[in-house]
């Protein structure tokens, strides 16, 4: 079997690189639609000269919408080796279209068969900590207990550890129970794979990520929190009884297993790569200047290796397809 090698981690970074510059000519123009098909025109583009036999596991659209990065979809060259990927070209389109912070572009990739399929699975629960709390966390304990045990394992009191929850009605109880025992709670509307990025890399100022978000997410963070060496735990947590049903009929008992990272990820290696759209914590987004050119800022992640990259890259107007909306089209070439 031919194992995916080290120089596809500049390729990925170059995939998404094309979905950040498409989409981030939508910045806040509050069409999240148009934002996030430039997006999927502009990856699915850049994956298909790739040399690899890649499937699509996690995806965007219908399977009979072939334009769309539908799970299922085959995408690269078709030469070796065999790979599963999980894309999602804005994550964050509502903070795209409102011109916020934290909107990205993301990928992860693993050897065939190496990535959970969610199948009918939307969303599950999530508990995301760095390294030196991995062993500490056990998502079916109370809120209150976790946090105990990840500000024991951080040598900090609870009173200084900052949660990133989705500002979701669902989410009311929680921020209760969170700011009860003391810890502070950063809302977030949208991007929980931004946060747990931020939970599982040391240092920026974010220490737990906790709450339900969606299931293709969970998969593409658990790419980076296992090359981070980080702890993840989720568990599936439909949100009607049609999911539920769904859910039950697709994996039976184990429907509500409690998985890690090393299950969503079974592979040894993953390859994990996002590029900012607009400003965050961890990556700066698109930025347009008609003299410098156009300015990205990527992040790539090998667990193989566990090295964490950071891209700063220059693009020429000579080099790129015009970036005025108006005159957008999908199948040009955005990076040299």
């Amino acid at each position: 079997m031919h194992e995916p090698q080290g120089h596809l981690a500049l390729d990925l970074v170059r995939v998404t690189e094309s979905a950040a510059l498409a989409a981030a000519q939508f910045m806040g123009t509050g069409d999240k639609n148009a934002g996030d098909g430039a997006a999927v025109d502009a990856m699915r583009a850049a994956l298909r000269d790739l040399t690899m036999a890649g499937t699509v596991i996690i995806g965007e659209g219908e399977k009979d919408n072939a334009p769309m990065l539908y799970a299922g979809e085959n995408v690269g060259n078709g030469a070796p080796p065999a790979v599963d990927i999980a894309v999602d070209p804005v994550e964050g389109t509502n903070l795209l279209a409102l011109g916020r912070g934290n909107a990205i572009s993301v990928i992860a990739l693993t050897v065939r068969d190496g990535m959970w399929n969610p199948g009918p699975s939307l969303y599950m629960k999530k508990l995301v900590v760095d390294k030196r709390a991995r062993s500490a966390i056990d998502i079916t304990l109370p809120p209150a207990e976790n946090l105990r045990r990840i500000a024991a394992a951080l040598n900090r009191p609870v009173e200084k550890l900052t949660v990133f929850v989705l500002d979701k009605p669902r989410h009311a109880e929680l921020i209760r129970r969170i700011r009860q025992v003391g810890a502070r709670v950063s809302l977030q509307t949208d991007g929980d794979v931004a946060g747990a990025l931020q939970a599982a890399i040391p240092g920026t100022g974010v220490d737990v990520l906790m709450g339900i978000g969606g299931t293709p997410e969970a998969v593409i963070t658990a790419a980076a929190v296992k090359a981070l060496g980080g702890g993840m735990q989720v568990q599936c947590a439909p949100q009607s009884d049609a999911e539920l049903a769904r859910v039950k009929a697709a994996f039976g008992a184990a429907w509500d297993a409690i998985r890690t990272e090393c299950d969503l990820i079974t592979a040894k290696d993953a390859f994990f790569a996002a590029t900012g759209i607009t400003d965050g914590p961890l990556l700066e987004g698109v930025h347009f200047d008609r003299d410098m050119g156009v300015t990205t800022h990527s992040m790539v992640i090998r667990a193989k290796t566990g090295t964490i990259r950071h891209i700063k890259a220059v693009h020429q107007y000579s080099k790129l397809a015009r970036l005025d909306a108006l005159d957008y089209q999908p199948d040009a070439e955005f990076v040299g």
